[in-house]
């Protein structure tokens, strides 16, 4: 069984300020629990994907993101949401800025926006 009391060392370019966040916590909510804000957010639920990260280095698992702020595409760039994303090794990251055309994100109909789970994923660059 996995200890998820594991704190890694987040830190957030430019600038390197880091935070401590466990590996239960999504990265806003560690940040929020040490009364930061080194990266903005809205809902904290992935709906509105104010949060967008770029990972620039580490491992994390991530919640279901929604395909309209985090494309397939995105995902193989590194982008995620910071409220989505379980640390699982200490990290850099950086704030994504959102899409250009978010009317191009929307979901075509009959196409799932999300599903239930957890996404692994690894970047290390």
């Amino acid at each position: 069984m996995e200890d998820k009391t594991t704190r890694h060392t987040i830190t957030v370019e430019p600038g390197g300020e880091e935070f401590q966040c466990r590996e239960d916590q999504h990265l806003l909510e560690a940040l929020k629990a040490v009364g930061r804000r080194l990266i903005p957010s809205g809902c904290h639920g992935g709906g509105c994907g104010v949060c967008r990260i770029r990972i620039i280095g580490g491992e994390a698992d991530f919640k279901v993101m929604s395909r309209r702020h985090v494309t397939e595409d995105d995902r193989r760039e590194g982008i995620a949401l910071a409220c989505r994303t379980l640390p699982r090794s200490d990290m850099r990251v950086e704030k994504a800025p959102r899409p250009p055309v978010w009317a191009s994100r929307t979901p075509s109909r009959g196409q799932n926006q999300s599903e239930s789970g957890i996404q692994q994923s690894g970047v290390n660059r």
